[in-house]
């Protein structure tokens, strides 16, 4: 299982995660949901307890992810497979990303 911490604007505000199986899942952190002032990160992915599922990496996830020559060069230089959307994510979402929320491999790799 591979995982990343999802944080927003600085904060961290929930956890996503690769299943052996290769499905995902995301929650929010317990302390990001109890904050009310705290939103969710996005409309697809309402603030609640539950937590989400799905067979492929979230829209809101996926649309992070760098297209066209931008991924081609982030593969080569991290030698990830281009079909390794997950593996992308983690390499290309922890800086500079467009928008309040970034991610941080939770494995310290």
């Amino acid at each position: 299982m591979r995982q990343a911490k999802v944080v927003f604007k600085g904060e961290e505000a929930g956890l996503l995660s690769q299943q052996a199986n290769g499905s995902f899942t995301f929650s929010y952190t317990k302390l990001w949901f109890e904050d009310s002032s705290k939103p969710a990160i996005s409309l697809t992915l309402p603030k609640t307890q539950q937590v989400y599922h799905s067979g492929h990496l979230f829209p809101f996830f996926y649309n992070m992810l760098p297209e066209g020559i931008n991924k081609e060069v982030m593969c080569s230089t991290h030698r990830i497979d281009r079909e390794d959307a997950f593996g992308l994510l983690l390499a290309s979402a922890q800086h500079d990303t467009i928008g309040a929320v970034s991610l941080k491999n939770s494995q310290g790799k």
